[in-house]
């Protein structure tokens, strides 16, 4: 009886030991920041992921339809072609894509869970991948018009989904500035 208890307590340390190990693998960092960032409190104030924009200079155009069968699920946020768009927010990246609507896109998990899209770019911060962590104003790419929004003037498509799906981040980003409201 006393040799099976030494086992299990063996066979539980090695367990341990290696749930341990492989948590500390960069393979599992989606998993570590995910798990870190989900226990954040959604952010109450996000700064403009475009550079140089203010919250003033954005139309309220979220709820907008946007066709006959969908509805527009973000802000579109209007400015020079090439200019910086910096992750409003601390993530992980979640993917880096070029398909779809949003055509050049950066999708990133930040606090709360809540999952921040950035599409229609022009391209991507250099060596940006799936993985990478991200600072609030880094660098995630550059404005353009990319997608189903091709001949359009250059501009992000910039969304955040939470848990009931997707939210206005407008009123976030005047949050974040209320004197320049």
């Amino acid at each position: 009886m006393k040799r099976s208890w030494g086992w299990g307590l063996l066979a539980c340390a090695l367990l341990l030991g290696g749930g341990a190990w492989l948590w500390k693998q960069p393979f599992a960092i989606i998993a570590r920041e995910g798990w870190r960032l989900s226990r954040l409190p959604a952010p109450h104030a996000i700064a403009v992921p475009v550079q140089g924009i203010g919250a003033r200079q954005i139309a309220a155009t979220f709820g907008a339809p946007r066709g006959r069968d969908r509805t527009h699920q973000g802000v579109d946020i209007f400015a020079a072609r090439g200019t910086p768009v910096r992750a409003a927010t601390e993530g992980v990246v979640l993917s880096v894509r070029d398909r779809g609507l949003g055509g050049k896109q950066v999708w990133l998990l930040g606090p709360a869970g809540q999952r921040h899209y950035y599409a229609h770019l022009d391209g991507w911060a250099p060596g940006l991948a799936a993985g990478d962590v991200i600072g609030t104003g880094q660098v995630l790419g550059i404005v353009g018009d990319t997608g189903n929004a091709k001949g359009t003037p250059p501009h992000l498509h910039y969304s955040i989904y939470g848990p009931d799906g997707a939210l206005d981040p407008l009123p976030l980003m005047h949050a974040a500035n209320p004197a320049k409201r």
